[in-house]
């Protein structure tokens, strides 16, 4: 295959997963007309419309969208190829691609920075915050974290914390002008604060547990955010009542900032994991990460 070839193959793969041609301009470094008039070669030399665009989005044609689920492991693989061309180096070095809510870089992967930071200088991390299920072989990540039941079976998958607790959680100030809720159906008398999974649109569910099993709340949304700092800080301002995870909510808790409310109902899911996939010819600096954060929360607390 010529370079320019991979080129146009690449550029596709970014407009493809941007469903843009100014965002994929933008993190291939080149001019939008470039990339169209890029796009336009690769559809002529395969004599096929690989994308349908108009003039407020661009998606994939049924040809497109099967060359790139194709194309998306493949390219994963060279990268990783070439990572792994510096494992037998002394010292792990390059760059790790990692998947992850926003809760676990925060009570994870931030914490160990400057561990990591010491013990390995020239080995870098790639974060991407992402509270969606992402396929991070198809994505080209080399590990992911997640609460351990969304982790793929065909996946190696540590477990990195204890369970999980969701909270529902409103500000003194809140509760100055609204009664306490005894019962998770008195929800939906409150002012509640909702999070939107994106790209999907779907609401987060307020799931609670008791004796007889699973309880889910249609609340009264008064505003609905997909980024879940946004719906812990409205909380904090009295706005409303947030249903999160009790782990992010902890430290404003115990300084009375937030009060948690019917904590005898709160939903339990499994730990978050670390995962990733099955290769025998893993590179070193990727070992040296796996085994750094295995190591950090055998011998600390994160918060969790």
């Amino acid at each position: 295959m010529k370079g320019s070839e991979f080129s146009e193959l690449k550029a596709f793969m970014c407009v493809a997963e941007e469903h843009s041609f100014r965002r994929a301009a933008e993190l291939l470094g080149m001019s939008p007309s470039a990339l169209s008039h890029t796009i336009r070669a690769l559809e002529e030399r395969l004599g096929v419309r690989l994308l349908n665009r108009t003039t407020r989005s661009v998606a994939t044609t049924e040809a497109g969208q099967t060359l790139l689920e194709r194309l998306m492991p493949a390219v994963a693989e060279i990268y990783s190829a070439v990572r792994d061309a510096g494992a037998s180096q002394a010292e792990p070095q390059g760059r790790i691609r990692i998947n992850l809510p926003r809760i676990a870089a925060r009570l994870l992967i931030t914490p160990m920075l400057p561990l990591l930071r010491e013990k390995y200088p020239r080995l870098s991390l790639d974060v991407v915050i992402d509270d969606t299920i992402t396929d991070i072989v198809g994505k080209g990540f080399d590990v992911g974290i997640r609460s351990g039941e969304l982790v793929q079976q065909d996946m190696i998958a540590v477990r990195l914390t204890s369970d999980l607790r969701m909270a529902v959680v409103g500000s003194p100030d809140y509760f100055s002008r609204f009664p306490e809720p005894r019962h998770p159906q008195d929800l939906r008398l409150h002012q509640c604060l909702t999070y939107r999974w994106d790209p999907t649109g779907v609401l987060q569910r307020w799931e609670f547990r008791g004796p007889e099993g699973a309880i889910f709340v249609n609340v009264e949304s008064v505003i609905t955010a997909n980024e879940t700092d946004f719906v812990l800080d409205a909380a904090l301002k009295g706005t409303g009542l947030a249903y999160i995870s009790e782990q992010l909510a902890k430290h404003y808790i115990e300084k009375g900032e937030l009060i948690q409310v019917l904590s005898e109902w709160s939903a339990v899911f499994s730990g978050f994991h670390l995962y990733y996939v099955n290769n025998p010819h893993m590179s070193a600096s990727l070992r040296a990460f796996i085994d750094l954060i295995k190591s950090f929360v055998a011998t600390t607390d994160p918060g969790l």
